[in-house]
């Protein structure tokens, strides 16, 4: 492929806004050349406000396109299977946002239909590629805190009300509810600093009373490694939480998945805070690095089959029934 890579992209959501769509359109090497949607008319604003050149009436018809090199999928996750099996069908490298499908069974259809095609299928789990999370990934590598012994995650949000959510809230989207929008960020992270995750298990339940997806998940789980982990995820808290502790047999690393701030290292009895600005648009790093490797530059790890071991993952914890 020749720069610039003529991304096409489906779906115009909230994510596209800020996150995602203006990040197509900045990052070096890489063009939004168009955008198409189930309402063309949305699609037609969406492209007047960000200055995305070409608009299709039909999904199909963009995805076929010659003037498109690669698509992006920013659809809700029930509809991601169908669309990125068109892009392969084109031959057509893709990324498709998370979670990359409601089930494994899905994730793993999409990822065979791109190794037939022999193209990419990436995967939006962007925080592979933040720079806060390059320290990590830097401490762990330099053992700045021995052999990592378990990584433990809190992530708590109030309540909202059931039809606030969208997608978050319907079970053929979203079986585990909050937890599938959220919780697979940092699940996939973890694969990516500690390693693969081979076992796990978890419960969930509606603690509050109200819908008909969890609102609370708890598991644990162990990598590859021998690491051991553990989370906690409730939607129906007091207050907002977000803690990641990394532990090893010489010292502990500290950090949020969403909420940004400093990463802490704690060894040697001397705390070390490294600050950090995401890039804005917070995508830029992704879409520049999945770019890199379309132009014939170095892989990318954000890859289909990273996400499908987080697919499983996610289903082990929510195989256990309503408790």
């Amino acid at each position: 492929m020749h720069a610039p890579i003529r991304w096409g992209m489906i779906g115009c959501g909230d994510v596209t806004e800020r996150k995602s769509g203006p990040a197509y359109r900045l990052a070096a090497g890489s063009m939004l050349a168009a955008v198409a949607a189930r309402r063309p008319e949305a699609a037609a604003d969406y492209a007047r406000r960000h200055g995305v050149p070409r608009v299709f009436d039909d999904i199909a018809a963009m995805i076929r396109s010659p003037d498109i090199d690669a698509v992006y999928v920013a659809t809700p996750p029930d509809s991601h299977a169908d669309y990125a099996l068109a892009v392969a069908a084109a031959g057509k490298p893709c990324c498709v946002e998370k979670p990359i499908a409601p089930s494994l069974a899905e994730a793993q259809r999409m990822v065979a239909a791109f190794e037939a095609a022999g193209q990419p299928l990436f995967v939006a789990y962007y925080r592979r590629a933040l720079p806060r999370f390059d320290q990590v990934r830097d401490w762990l590598a330099r053992g700045a805190i021995g052999a990592v012994r378990h990584i433990h995650w809190t992530l708590t949000r109030p309540a909202r009300p059931p039809d606030s959510g969208g997608w978050r809230t319907v079970p053929e989207a979203a079986p585990g509810g909050y937890f599938d929008d959220l919780a697979c960020h940092g699940l996939d992270l973890f694969d990516d600093l500690l390693g693969p995750i081979v076992a796990a298990a978890g419960h969930r339940h509606i603690q509050s009373g109200v819908g008909v997806v969890p609102d609370a998940v708890a598991a644990s789980w162990r990598h590859h490694s021998g690491t051991l982990g553990s989370g906690i995820w409730n939607f129906a808290a007091d207050h907002s939480r977000d803690t990641v502790t990394i532990i090893g047999d010489r010292g502990e690393i500290d950090f949020a998945i969403f909420d940004g701030g400093a990463v802490t290292l704690r060894a040697d009895g001397t705390p070390i805070d490294r600050a950090f600005d995401d890039p804005d648009p917070v995508q830029l790093h992704h879409v520049e690095r999945m770019t890199a490797q379309l132009l014939g530059g170095p892989a990318y790890a954000a890859t289909g089959v990273a996400a499908a071991r987080t697919a499983w993952v996610m289903d082990a914890i929510l195989a256990s029934g309503v408790a």
